[in-house]
């Protein structure tokens, strides 16, 4: 009997303990907080297709249009002249830039001349005696020949016996050996080819020159040329006399140069064509690097936006009833921070600024201070 009792009431127990849980359980408020829906501000603008001015963007370093690199043609030291020839000096237009030391080969072309001299003095007597008819020009000849100066030329000779007899008298090979002398003793002396300033000068006053040494570079700062690499899309476009507009990365100040040459020649490794800009100002020195802006062509019917805006497959993203959607669009043109488009049809209003996480159906709302048309 006591064990019956035992069991009911564990039966019991059990099943109030079931019950009674069953009733927290049922009893348990879970509260959540409702979530909200966030809505993200975009930038918009409408689509106004219009005449895009394509600019292609091009850069390079200056150099001298005239450049003359100078080289020693004979051996000799070096000697001190009116000017050191230290790098950043000027030199007008036929002034001196380098003498080297000619005395001694000097003194070769003299002996040379006095020969041609003797050899001339020589046969006067005959030429009076067989040609009186040729005698005064040549006496003339002799009478104005200066040892201090070039030897002039040889008069002219009419008759083939005239020829024969100077021929054969060596007076020809005597004359154009005295010529090929003086010419190489005016290596000696380099001169100014135009106004300029020694950018480079590798030898001082009283250095031995060796033939084939290089000596310095000499330019003319008042014309510069810039040359750059333009593709080869827009070689049918480029144009020479067109006016170029040209900047610096560290400066405001705008340049305006020409275009003077234009290579045949496509580079078949990057598929570029270069260009020759010509550019004079004061400011400028060889070597600064410009950046010049080639207007290529207008597109018709385009428009401008930043290149974040573009995503793959050529779309962007558009704006309809207050959700994001996407087009198709025609790139045109690309340059490092814009890109050129066309099919997007006017009054389309899409996004101005790159929005993070954007997606198409993702309901948005426009900002309201941005201004019309917005570029930005």
């Amino acid at each position: 009997m006591r064990k019956i009792i035992l069991s009911v009431l564990g039966v019991l127990l059990i099943v109030l303990s079931i019950f009674l849980a069953k009733m927290i359980v049922d009893n348990k408020k879970t509260f959540r907080p409702k979530a909200e829906k966030v809505v993200k501000t975009v930038f918009t603008e409408v689509v106004e297709n219009e005449i895009i001015p394509i600019v292609v963007t091009a850069n390079g370093n200056l150099m001298a249009k005239q450049r003359v690199e100078l080289y020693a043609e004979v051996q000799g030291v070096f000697r001190r002249g009116n000017k050191l020839f230290k790098e950043g000096q000027k030199y007008n237009k036929g002034e001196t830039i380098i003498s080297i030391d000619a005395s001694e080969y000097a003194a070769s072309v003299q002996s040379a001349k006095s020969n041609l001299y003797n050899q001339l003095t020589s046969i006067m007597p005959d030429l009076r005696l067989d040609y009186p008819d040729i005698f005064p020009k040549w006496q003339t000849y002799l009478n104005n020949f200066d040892m201090s100066k070039s030897t002039p030329a040889l008069p002219e000779m009419t008759s083939e016996n005239e020829k024969f007899f100077i021929s054969g008298r060596g007076i020809l090979t005597s004359y154009y050996n005295v010529k090929n002398l003086e010419q190489r003793l005016t290596k000696y002396r380099i001169i100014a080819p135009f106004s300029g300033v020694l950018t480079e000068a590798t030898v001082t006053e009283g250095t031995l020159v060796r033939a084939g040494q290089k000596l310095g570079e000499f330019i003319n700062p008042a014309v510069y040329e810039l040359e750059v690499s333009v593709s080869k899309t827009y070689s049918d476009l480029l144009k020479v006399g067109e006016r170029v507009k040209l900047t610096t990365l560290d400066s405001p100040d705008i340049y305006e140069g020409k275009v003077s040459r234009i290579n045949g020649r496509v580079d078949q490794a990057t598929q570029t064509i270069k260009a020759y800009i010509e550019v004079d100002n004061e400011n400028l020195r060889e070597g600064m690097y410009l950046e010049a802006n080639l207007d290529a062509r207008k597109e018709e019917n385009a428009i401008e936006v930043d290149r974040n805006l573009l995503l793959e497959d050529n779309k962007i993203f558009v704006v309809k009833d207050s959700v994001l959607d996407v087009i198709d669009v025609r790139p045109i043109y690309f340059s490092d921070k814009r890109v050129v488009l066309k099919d997007v049809p006017d009054g389309t209003t899409i996004m101005s600024k790159p929005l993070i996480g954007a997606y198409t159906g993702m309901a948005v709302k426009i900002y309201k201070d941005q201004s019309d048309n917005s570029k930005s």
